[in-house]
């Protein structure tokens, strides 16, 4: 195995890993930005009042992404299981 292919199998699993936690950030930057503005507005300095709703959309986020991250994780490994005969020889 030669240097540039463990570099190659690292950037991949950093993508991927990058990519299915895309969603959950993606849904947690969006409600606290809201929870933000939403506190600016009216001046509620909660700090329990972001915990909730950002619970809430996580948890909703995981069951709509989620059969689409466990796909995107088991091709990844897959793919990466079929490599070794190639990678060990």
């Amino acid at each position: 195995m030669t240097p540039t292919t463990v570099m190659e199998i690292g950037r991949g699993a950093m993508e991927t890993a990058l990519l299915v936690a895309a969603p959950m950030f993606i849904a947690a930057l969006a409600t606290g930005l809201i929870i933000s503005i939403f506190q600016a507005a009216t001046q509620i300095n909660e700090a329990t009042l972001s915990f909730v709703p950002k619970l809430l959309v996580m948890f909703l986020t995981l069951l709509l992404a989620g059969p689409w991250m466990i796909t995107t994780l088991t091709d990844y490994i897959r793919r990466l299981f079929e490599a070794i005969p190639t990678l060990i020889g």
